[in-house]
């Protein structure tokens, strides 16, 4: 287990700084410039250059991505202000602390991606049990339809027609707005139902058939058999042993689904007008700001190999076949 455990963290530092490198490195291929971008139109050459150097942006390029690594360790001082530990600079459209404007942002987006994905598994793995128990019924079929049917709808697509009927028609749910869990316990919670139900549709679908499918296989198995044979209730053996095995195959693709919960909740911020980090990483890309956008990459990669690394550890205790060495 520690050896596993050393590995994976070894090689998410690898990805990670992968990641940072070609991030960082793609920007300054782009056109734009950040100097000429923060100091505005009507700028002369002195300010930009001023402004360049205020931001670092005339050291070369593997001295910048050197200073922005170790400051987010150590921190730094830049030529704008002392950078605190962690330290992802300034950005270049306003020169605020990057770290204080993902501070601000990441509690949204941070609940909207973890309720969205309870809120998913639970009827999504509920559904799909269900089926698998009831296989051939009214409820079987009507579920393989409801679950067809929410894959085929998009977030921006069913997003403003929840708001619309949910909200602004019957009343019955906020139209969702973002948390504040330090003031506003409740409000949080209520403002983050609706866009967390949207977020769901499309992935509580597909866990709905992926668990019917696998419980279905996993219940004509000779080892279910053999459990029914020794007078074991068929509730227990579906619970038991069934529900067993194909739990392992639904943690791999949450693993896998991971990256796509996240792009998920940046669509469904936009939608709902929520300030999170899906709407700083727009921004990011529209000004250029390359802080900003590597703090947003940088904390979306981590989350996602953490959250992985979480999921491989679950393997051992899901299905005892799979031993971690």
């Amino acid at each position: 287990m520690f050896r596993f455990l050393v590995r994976r963290v070894l090689g998410a530092m690898v990805i990670l700084v992968l990641i940072s490198m070609i991030t960082y490195f793609l920007f300054f291929f782009l056109p734009s410039d950040p100097a000429l971008l923060s100091c505005g139109k009507q700028c002369d050459p002195q300010n930009v250059a001023l402004i360049r150097k205020n931001l670092g942006l005339n050291l070369p390029i593997w001295t910048q991505y050197w200073h922005y690594m170790v400051g987010i360790f150590a921190g730094r001082h830049m030529p704008v202000g002392n950078c605190p530990a962690p330290c992802f600079g300034y950005s270049f459209a306003n020169q605020q602390p990057v770290w204080g404007t993902i501070a601000d942002s990441y509690p949204t987006t941070l609940t909207l991606a973890v309720g969205g994905a309870a809120v998913f598994l639970t009827i999504g793995v509920s559904l799909g049990l269900i089926s698998a128990w009831r296989q051939g019924t009214v409820f079987d079929r009507v579920a393989s339809a409801t679950s067809l049917l929410g894959q085929s709808v998009q977030i921006y697509f069913i997003g403003p027609l929840a708001i619309l009927f949910f909200s602004t028609k019957l009343g019955w749910l906020d139209r969702g707005h973002d948390v504040d869990w330090a003031h506003d316990v409740w409000g949080s919670v209520t403002g983050m139902i609706l866009p967390c139900l949207v977020l769901s549709v499309i992935f509580w679908s597909n866990y709905s058939r992926q668990t019917r499918s696998l419980m279905v296989e996993q219940l004509s198995e000779d080892h279910i058999r053999a459990a029914r044979a020794k007078g074991m209730s068929s509730r227990y053996v579906f619970l038991r042993y069934a529900l067993r095995g194909a739990m392992a195959t639904i943690v791999t693709i949450f693993g896998v689904d991971l990256s796509a919960v996240l792009g998920g909740a940046i669509i469904t911020e936009v939608t709902f007008g929520l300030h999170g980090l899906g709407l700083l990483s727009v921004q990011a890309v529209l000004r250029s700001d390359l802080p900003l956008e590597m703090a947003v990459m940088l904390i979306g990669a981590s989350l996602i190999v953490v959250c992985n690394i979480v999921v491989d550890l679950a393997y051992a205790f899901i299905d005892p076949r799979i031993r971690l060495a």
